[in-house]
């Protein structure tokens, strides 16, 4: 990445930093409760500050929980369907807002046209039809009001373009092979990424280099100087991750020092460290979609493709891992595919 690649310098904070608005406060538009689920996400793990529309998608969903104090008087709340539709709909529009941008669309294949996204309920997919044809068809994403789709949803606010992405290469593999028992190598490697996936960024070729032979301590250990802290975001710094797959954050509620995450590595010159964190994410966001386009065109692309990462070895993701020792449990730091030389 050089500098004429970098995106141009904008003040995008509000982006990921957005009001609390006030619209929860309405009860024509949210006279409803979650249930105890959504009490349990920590809004300040550092695998969630990347997430676009943080600080409104958290006031929000703690807003809505059932354990807030005025739920004592259970006649307050309705339980109401398509909540966290609503949610992700009013970040999604407050988004584009700030950035003065159109909302974004799906990436069309076949004979179809690129449509607009929007959340909605999962009841508007109807019986019979693929969930990803239908966003592809519809620009709509079916929505539950749970916890896997409220990290979907989220994924889809920061990630746009590339879950767009990965639906067509979805629909252009429905096309040539339909439904059946076996998604076929292509979409079994993108539903471990969607699920799973994460994208090590790094200016110092070493680390990513490291990081898929299996060379944990030239990866995660000697080099921690030069990884970021996801709390405080450092010019200087060489390396950083940035958690893709929803199903991985829904899991990270109950953090496991054996949860592995299947990674991507972007390299980038240092200038990527200057940015603010939404101009990376912003940028991220194209060539991670460019990264996948060029795998998932490949004839002999699989999920091991992807290295695997055990998440919770990212220096500062967890407190345990400041130790070296931590990294000497073999059963999870794994020799794996690595190279002999």
């Amino acid at each position: 990445m050089t500098a004429t690649y970098l995106p141009v310098k904008t003040d995008f904070h509000a982006s990921c930093d957005a009001p609390f608005d006030t619209d929860f406060n309405k009860p024509s538009v949210f006279d409803s409760k979650l249930d105890d689920s959504f009490a349990a996400i920590d809004w300040q793990a550092p695998w969630l500050c990347h997430l676009n529309q943080l600080s409104y998608i958290s006031k929000g969903i703690t807003h809505l929980s059932v354990l807030r104090d005025d739920c004592a008087q259970p006649d307050n709340n309705k339980n109401t369907p398509n909540i966290i539709a609503k949610v992700l709909n009013v970040g999604l529009q407050q988004q584009v807002d700030s950035l003065q941008q159109s909302l974004p669309q799906t990436k069309p294949a076949l004979n179809n046209h690129p449509q607009t996204l929007r959340f909605v309920s999962q009841d508007a997919l109807p019986e019979g039809e693929a969930y990803e044809s239908f966003i592809a068809t519809t620009g709509n994403i079916p929505t539950r009001d749970n916890l896997h789709d409220l990290f979907n949803g989220s994924i889809w606010l920061t990630f746009p373009k590339t879950k767009a992405l990965l639906n067509y290469y979805h629909m252009l593999e429905i096309d040539r092979q339909g439904i059946g028992s076996s998604r076929g190598r292509v979409r079994d490697t993108i539903t471990v990424f969607d699920e799973n996936g994460a994208v090590l960024v790094t200016s110092e070729p070493r680390i990513g280099e490291a990081l898929i032979d299996f060379d944990w301590q030239a990866s995660l250990v000697e080099p921690r100087a030069q990884w970021e802290s996801p709390k405080q975001l450092d010019g200087n710094a060489q390396a950083a991750v940035y958690v893709f797959g929803h199903a991985l954050l829904e899991k990270l509620l109950q953090p496991r020092k054996a949860l592995c995450a299947h990674s991507i590595v972007i390299y980038v010159t240092q200038e990527f460290f200057a940015l603010t964190l939404a101009e990376r994410i912003c940028y991220l966001d194209q060539k991670v979609a460019d990264y996948m386009d060029t795998l998932l065109s490949q004839s002999d692309v699989t999920a091991r493709k992807l290295s695997p990462l055990p998440i919770l070895g990212v220096p500062y993701f967890w407190a345990e891992n400041a130790t070296p020792s931590f990294y000497e449990d073999s059963q999870v730091f794994r020799s794996g595919r690595r190279k002999k030389i």
